[in-house]
């Protein structure tokens, strides 16, 4: 079965051959010598001549195919034109960088300009006056913003916002930016400096959106590519301050841990009033013993007041030599035992290096780190001085008109160009048809058609979609078509 369709098909390319060729030896049995005068066909026909005359009376006699081919063309490009999506273009329009620090001294440019002029023939002041602003760099700012606009980092922050890849049935992100900036229009104007930019869009309200989002995009890329002096200086003292910050706090912890276990709360204060305390505990200690020894000199040792006096003695003796550390060994005890409510005056002087050094180290780590916050904030708002300021002059708001297609522009189109292919058709008919079957030009042009056609319409695979089609139409067909009612038995 498959050998006899290929059989078959091989016959009907064969056969489509065999007309192709059998058509073009019948248009050869025409062709005459090359002289004209020998053989037994006519000779060639002498060359028509199209001059304007013959050319205007041509396309008079078709005039009926020039207006249906040109109408014809201008109904196609009608619904064309009406087919295509209308598209929206928002623009936001930015204020001239650095406008109000260059004022004067484009104020200033005009003075330059009239005094260049005496000198100058037919204007020579203006150019004077483009080639100051030049040099001057008033331009700069203006440039900057419209390459940072352009530029890969902002494209890409608006694609991801606004999910453009998929809107623009792009795969990459490098098709999709191109398919932005081919609707989107950056210029700054020469006289003036503003720039405006149009983004256009088949959404309204996306189309302003994304004008908005390029002037939020410019502000943020000019804070983070900023290289000025008053920006590395609030780096530096950023870090800086992070650093003092982290030293400040383990210097008051440790100082505060040391206080707390030394119950040094001001050690230059503890010192005076524990000198005070103790010279009181001696002159009552000295006061007792002087009791006790004017008693003894009446009582014997065991009458109570004098055992009474004794003990109170023993006390204060004891309390004062606590007071005073006499039992303390500076080499080991440095710091204030768990069982000591307050530290003794032979501790003192120790305790108080390590507290004053602790208290001054407190002190510095404060002042540096207050002095640097100080530092900061100058240099942000120096920073902020010296970043490129976005001033819009124009908010994007939502259009109401369309900008494209230009639906009357795509008619005329049409209508131009079906007039001149309807006319280049007769005027080309006419020629073919002059030509004779004998001419080499039109011999080869038969043979290209057939073979084509032999080679594409007339194969085994064309056949069988053009069968399928026809199936499908007919079923389709029958579906639509009520089918009569069946006759019961």
């Amino acid at each position: 079965m498959q050998s006899s369709r290929q059989s078959s098909g091989q016959r009907s390319v064969s056969e489509s051959d065999d007309l192709s060729l059998t058509k073009l030896a019948s248009l050869n049995e025409f062709e005459g010598s090359d002289n004209g005068l020998e053989g037994d066909g006519p000779g060639p026909s002498p060359k028509r001549s199209f001059s304007t005359f013959e050319v205007t009376r041509l396309l008079w006699m078709h005039r009926g195919v020039v207006l249906r081919g040109t109408l014809w063309t201008l109904a196609v490009f009608t619904i064309v034109a009406f087919l295509i999506p209308k598209k929206y273009t928002a623009t936001t329009r930015l204020m001239p960088p650095d406008y109000g620090s260059n004022l004067q001294m484009s104020l200033a440019l005009p003075a330059l300009g009239d005094t260049a002029s005496s000198g100058a023939v037919n204007g020579g002041g203006g150019s004077i006056m483009g080639l100051a602003s030049q040099l001057l760099g008033l331009n700069t700012s203006g440039d900057l913003f419209m390459g940072v606009l352009q530029s890969t980092t902002v494209e890409d922050h608006l694609i991801h916002k606004f999910n453009l890849m998929d809107l623009y049935s792009t795969r990459y992100i490098e098709d999709a930016r191109k398919v932005l900036e081919d609707r989107t229009d950056i210029k700054a104007d020469h006289n003036s400096g503003i720039i405006s930019i149009a983004v256009e869009d088949k959404s309204q309200e996306r189309a302003t959106a994304m004008a908005k989002s390029y002037v939020a995009e410019l502000d943020l890329a000019l804070a983070s590519v900023n290289t000025s002096a008053a920006h590395r200086e609030r780096v530096f003292i950023e870090g800086r301050i992070k650093e003092v910050k982290q030293e400040l706090d383990a210097t008051v912890k440790e100082f505060a841990a040391f206080s707390s276990q030394n119950a040094a709360i001001d050690v230059p204060e503890q010192a005076k009033a524990m000198v005070g305390a103790a010279a009181e505990l001696q002159a009552q200690l000295i006061a007792a013993q002087s009791e006790v020894t004017g008693l003894q000199q009446i009582y014997t040792e065991n009458n109570v007041r004098v055992k009474a006096l004794k003990a109170h003695v023993a006390e204060l003796q004891r309390q004062l030599n606590k007071f005073g550390g006499k039992d303390v060994d500076l080499t080991r005890d440095t710091s204030l035992a768990q069982t000591e409510l307050y530290p003794s005056v032979r501790q003192l002087p120790l305790l108080g290096v390590r507290y004053l050094d602790l208290y001054r180290r407190t002190k510095v780590s404060e002042a540096v780190f207050e002095f640097l916050t100080k530092e900061f904030e100058i240099a942000k708002v120096q920073e902020a001085r010296e970043i490129p300021t976005v001033q819009v002059l124009d908010i994007a708001t939502v259009p109401t008109k369309k900008s494209s297609p230009h639906r009357l522009i795509i008619m005329l189109l049409g209508l131009f160009l079906g007039f001149v292919f309807s006319n280049v058709w007769v005027i080309g008919k006419t020629i073919w048809d002059d030509t004779q079957e004998s001419d080499p030009r039109k011999i080869l042009a038969f043979e290209i058609f057939y073979t084509v056609r032999a080679r594409t319409w007339e194969t085994r695979f064309s056949r069988r979609i053009r069968g399928a089609l026809g199936r499908t139409a007919a079923s389709l067909h029958l579906r639509k078509v009520p089918q009569p009612n069946q006759p019961t038995s």
